[in-house]
């Protein structure tokens, strides 16, 4: 009997099959559309907390490899580096030996006392060359098929099709720089105030100052407020599970609103033991800040406008981008050429004017020596229609004076006395 009850009580099941394909079904269609709500149409956080998010990161990113440069240096202190023996001339005088507080001594500069400068004749440089570089690019499509030939590049994804450039602005205003002062650093690139004795006055005497690879480094505020477009058009191609199973149109335009920073330049001096030339070094303070504006255009009959999930992607791949190429510790080396004045890079007066006659073709040099000739025939026939004692003569151009005689017949000297005539019978 007790078994019987046992096997009676046999728990019934609450839902049938079609009851649970639909529960299952709806399940379905909730995570999707919580995905499309929050992850792809979600609202983006706004770009001041986003920049602050950034600023912190890198902020310590750099505190790090100072501590890290910091510790290397009280673990493992530097021995003085040894540099080959080379001859020397012997007529030249070997100069004194160079440091940056003799710099600093000769061009009469004080590091802690001199006041920030501004920089508005550099500034107006500067927009001459940005200005004569938007206007070459209007003209010329170098800028074009370098940048479509960047953006492909050899090896393309094979879910990507051909990248193509369809709005290219480079802008309408010029960057503007301020507040330029000179920091000595260490060969790391460090601030000779940071670490041990922050706050001190500079020492042009002290150990970092007189070490090997210490030198100057101007800082200068940027600020940018403008509008650089770059827009593109490309398909991504679904291969699977066979090719161009599907294509999906998309398009991007990436515009820089604004940059500001601080932007680091230094010279590295020549090493004659290495054979290295002088550098200039450059890169920017991790306090940057770059705002961009993103549009997106995904399908092409259901079309998705601005989907913020792909702005924050891109925003995000270009920081870190910008960050790994020239930003502290980061920075950038550029070989400078040999600055002794050489007669190749000479221009101007006769010798400018030759070298243009020079380069021009021989049909370039026929054509334009025709326009020459017939300009002068031209202001040689206007001169003798203004000037009838001139007269040409034959077969020339160069033309002659007529005979000046007078009313009787004789012929008078030119410039001499009126009433006095020369007589030539005799």
């Amino acid at each position: 009997m007790a078994a019987m009850d046992m096997c009676s009580t046999k728990p019934e099941p609450t839902l049938s099959f079609t009851q649970g394909l639909i529960v299952g079904q709806l399940s379905v269609v909730l995570l999707i559309a919580a995905f499309i709500k929050f992850f792809i149409f979600g609202d983006p956080p706004s770009p001041e907390v986003t920049a602050q998010i950034r600023a912190t990161e890198r902020r310590e990113r750099s505190l790090a490899h100072k501590q890290s440069l910091l510790t290397l240096r009280t673990d493992n202190p530097r021995e003085p580096q040894r540099t080959l023996n080379k001859k020397k001339s012997s007529i030249l005088r070997n100069p004194p030996t160079l440091t940056i507080g003799s710099i600093l001594n000769k061009t009469y500069y004080n590091v802690d006392s001199h006041q920030p400068e501004s920089l508005d004749w550099f500034n107006v440089l500067i927009a001459q060359t940005i200005a004569q570089f938007r206007s070459d690019a209007q003209y010329d499509d170098a800028i074009l098929t370098s940048l479509t030939k960047a953006l492909n590049g050899t090896s393309r994804p094979d879910f990507l099709d051909e990248i193509k450039v369809t709005e290219l602005t480079l802008g309408e205003d010029f960057p503007i720089l301020s507040n330029c002062r000179i920091i000595p650093v260490d060969e790391d690139g460090l601030s000779m105030d940071s670490g041990p004795g922050v706050g001190k006055r500079f020492d042009p005497n002290s150990s970092r100052a007189t070490r090997e690879g210490a030198r100057l480094q101007a800082r200068m505020d940027v600020d940018l407020s403008d509008m650089i477009t770059l827009a593109l058009e490309t398909k991504i191609l679904l291969n699977y599970p066979k090719r161009l199973t599907a294509v999906l149109p998309v398009a991007l335009a990436v515009s820089v609103v604004r940059f500001s920073g601080t932007l680091c330049i230094s010279f590295i001096p020549s090493n004659p033991s290495q054979s290295t030339p002088t550098m200039m070094a450059f890169n920017f303070l991790d306090d940057y800040r770059l705002d961009l504006s993103i549009r997106s255009l995904v399908g092409s009959r259901s079309r998705l406008q601005d989907v913020p999930k792909i702005a924050q992607l891109i925003e995000a791949r270009l920081h870190k981008w910008f960050d790994d190429r020239c930003v502290e510790p980061r920075f950038q080396e550029i070989a400078l050429p040999s600055l002794w004045p050489r007669k190749k890079n000479t221009r101007g007066g006769d010798d400018g004017l030759d070298g243009n006659m020079a380069s021009i073709g021989k049909g370039k040099g026929r054509e334009l020596g025709r326009d020459l000739r017939e300009e002068a025939r031209k202001e040689v026939e206007s001169e003798i229609g203004s000037r009838p004692d001139l007269v040409p003569e034959a077969g020339n151009l160069r033309y002659r004076r007529r005979s000046r005689m007078d009313s009787v017949g004789q012929m008078s000297m030119p410039g001499s006395l009126p009433g006095m005539t020369l007589d030539l019978q005799h």
